[in-house]
C-alpha cells in the first residue's frame, strides 16, 4: 500500500497547500489565485502550472454527495479522452455546473481527477484511496 500522502499549507500564494498525488507518488502545490478574473486554483506540478476553476471544491464535493458512494478518480491528460462516470470526466463534461472543463489553461486542462481530489480531502471534504493504480473518492 502507498504512504499516507501529507499535506499542509493554508491555500495562500505564500503559504500553498502542499499535497501528494493520490498513489502518493508526487508532490504538488496548490494556492488560491485567479486567472484571467475567475477565482482559480493554481497548481503547481514541477515547472507545470495548471489552473482550475476555483468553484470546482464546491461542485465536485457536491457531486460527490449526489452520487453518495465512492467515485473513480480518471485522470488524463487533456489530449486524451476521459473514462466515463469518473471524476475526470465530470471535470470536462457539459453536465458539470460550469458546462464543460474546470481546467482553465487549453492545453493543460486535464488530471482534474489528479491534482483536485486531494484538496478535498485535505479540507476534511472527501475521502480518498491512495493505491498504485485505480484509485477512489467519497464525499464525507
Amino acid at each position: 500500500m502507498a504512504e499516507e500522502p501529507i499535506s499542509s499549507g493554508s491555500g495562500t500564494e505564500e503559504d500553498p497547500w502542499v499535497l501528494k498525488t493520490p498513489p502518493g507518488s508526487s508532490s504538488y502545490t496548490l494556492h488560491r489565485g485567479s486567472r484571467d478574473g475567475v477565482d482559480a486554483l493554481v497548481c503547481t506540478v514541477g515547472k507545470t502550472v495548471l489552473f482550475y476553476d476555483a468553484r470546482c471544491i464546491d461542485d465536485l464535493h457536491a457531486m460527490l454527495v449526489e452520487r453518495g458512494d465512492w467515485v473513480e478518480l480518471g485522470s488524463a491528460d487533456e489530449q486524451k479522452p476521459a473514462k466515463d462516470g469518473t471524476v475526470e470526466a465530470w471535470g470536462r463534461s457539459s453536465d458539470n455546473p460550469v458546462g464543460g472543463w474546470y481546467g482553465l489553461k487549453k492545453g493543460l486542462r486535464g488530471r482534474f481527477g489528479m491534482y483536485v481530489p486531494p484538496l478535498l480531502e485535505h479540507l476534511g471534504l472527501a475521502e480518498l484511496e491512495h493505491h498504485a493504480r485505480g484509485n477512489r473518492m467519497r464525499a464525507r
